[in-house]
């Protein structure tokens, strides 16, 4: 039930000025592709393992292809055209045997004309087809268990973080977080991962203050989960991170393994690890449509500008970038039932009505996305090492997200800012959630703001701030205001950050078979 009587112009407005500034970024990501999409595609395709060999460490076999490929005849065509041929004419029979010809020095990659061409794009076409089938057929393995064993009783999902470095110990932490109430996991990475420009091989046990995100380490958790999820009777949700400088290559490991939802922000990348804007638009948008295809809920990282800035004077560039990932999420073919768009409890407790502006801001957030599974973040900023007020705060934010129908409820730790939380640290914290959960209940149906009252009034403002933002940057371009410092006061010019080597303008001949099946799914 609509609580804020927003001006339906008003929301189609902001909606039209988003697509507007949105529209010059979708045409540059079309116009370009990137060494992780490549080797995305090549994933996709068969290719696994790496040269344990090499003196500095596992190199991935997709990285070893990638970087002979550019290095031999450029990645504007795509690397498959190249790749494929170079398997036929050296008569190989799989991607992992070209790598390891390729890593001795025995191939000698060209663009195929003719019937080789012909040849190769078949041959390509196939091998991807049966990639994105094996994505198809986790999707629906994960709607039948769902089927099976049934989602949780009630919304919002309690979201809870392991991370321990050690992907054995994080099952024993996952599963017992599962006992305890947990509906979603989410192994947080190992501090850097997003900057490296490769997948790290198999099971890792020495990440730090995090878990390496790998295929293996994924089917791991992904196994144990599901023997949990048998244990309490109902399916639990496993969510990991496909940001960073391989973002494409994550989200195409996590629908491969069965994942359920991955952090994946249009701006995330560019704003707080300093990747490079061109690389990030690009990566994102194949990473999203990789996600459509596997029926895996993303969450975007809004609750971050909150972090650097502050949240009652930027609460509306929290609603622009909500407004835009959106568009690019629908563009990418994302439905609203994926699209967990995030937001925050970030207000300092000290700001007389704290409570009711945090109301405001997340009821804004769900009437302007009535059918997007939101992700309600909680207090980080000002949370100061008292336990007991920190248990309180993340407590009103428990309630925040009942009042408001939040979907997906991530837990708050009062030990935040002190250390990695402990078990005894995550329980508490669980029952913090359970009890707010059992005793407000649906409350939500008795909350009636007061239409002249502040709650109202502040997401009205809220909501104008936001569009008089949207039409600066339709006037002045995204890439313009994401250098101007306009999103969480981080100033990230165009073509500068990390990983902008990574980005190849493509050729008029450019060829991606996995591309092309990803934009004939539509929206």
């Amino acid at each position: 039930m609509a609580l804020l009587d927003l001006d339906p112009s008003v929301v189609a407005t902001a909606r039209k000025l988003a697509a507007r500034a949105a529209e010059p970024v979708v045409s540059l990501a079309k116009a370009h592709t990137t060494v992780a999409v490549e080797r995305a595609t090549l994933r996709l395709a068969g290719i696994t393992g790496a040269d344990s060999t090499h003196r500095a460490g596992d190199v991935p076999w997709v990285n070893r292809v990638i970087d002979t490929v550019r290095e031999q005849c450029g990645l504007e065509h795509g690397v498959v055209l190249p790749a494929f041929h170079a398997l036929r004419e050296n008569n190989l029979g799989t991607l992992t045997e070209l790598a390891e010809a390729t890593a001795a020095g025995q191939i000698q990659f060209r663009i195929p004309t003719g019937k080789d061409l012909t040849a190769a794009r078949k041959a390509s076409t196939s091998a991807v087809a049966k990639g994105l089938k094996a994505v198809d057929r986790n999707r629906a393995q994960r709607d039948k268990l769902i089927t099976k064993w049934g989602d949780p009783a009630q919304r919002p999902w309690i979201y809870l973080i392991v991370a321990t470095g050690d992907i054995d110990e994080d099952v024993v932490q996952a599963q017992n977080a599962a006992r305890a109430g947990a509906d979603i996991i989410a192994v947080i990475r190992s501090t850097g991962q997003s900057l490296l420009d490769y997948v790290p091989e198999g099971a890792t046990h020495h990440g730090f203050a995090g878990t390496y995100a790998t295929q293996e380490n994924f089917r791991i958790m992904r196994a144990a989960l599901d023997d949990v999820s048998k244990e309490v009777g109902r399916y639990v949700r496993l969510t990991n991170y496909a940001s960073g400088l391989c973002m494409p290559e994550i989200a195409v490991l996590a629908g491969l393994q069965r994942l359920d939802m991955m952090l994946n922000d249009s701006m995330y990348g560019i704003l707080f690890r300093d990747i490079n804007p061109i690389r990030t638009f690009v990566d994102q948008r194949f990473s999203r449509q990789v996600h459509a295809r596997a029926g895996i809920i993303i969450n975007t990282g809004e609750d971050n500008y909150l972090t650097t800035a502050d949240a009652v004077d930027a609460a509306h560039t929290v609603t622009v970038s909500q407004l835009l990932n959106e568009h690019f999420a629908h563009e990418a073919g994302l439905p609203d039932h994926l699209l967990g768009l995030g937001h925050a409890f970030e207000i300092n407790p000290k700001v007389p009505d704290s409570f009711r502006l945090e109301l405001a801001h997340a009821l804004l957030a769900r009437e302007l996305f009535p059918d997007a599974p939101l992700k309600w973040m909680p207090p980080t900023k000002h949370m100061t090492g008292d336990v007991f007020d920190g248990y309180l705060l993340d407590g009103f934010f428990n309630l925040a997200g009942v009042l408001t129908g939040q979907s997906i409820l991530l837990v708050g730790m009062m030990t935040e800012a002190v250390v990695t939380p402990f078990l005894s640290d995550r329980d508490l914290a669980l029952k913090n959630v359970r009890y707010v959960l059992n005793a407000a209940g649906s409350l939500a149906e008795d909350f009636r703001p007061a239409p002249d009252g502040l709650i109202v009034k502040r997401a009205h403002q809220v909501l104008g701030e936001a569009v008089d933002l949207l039409a600066r940057i339709v006037d002045d371009g995204l890439l313009n205001a994401i250098a101007d410092g306009t999103f969480g006061l981080m100033k990230r010019p165009a073509h500068k950050g990390k990983g902008a080597d990574g980005v190849v303008e493509k050729a008029a001949e450019y060829f991606n078979p996995a591309s092309e099946m990803l934009e004939a799914q539509g929206v």
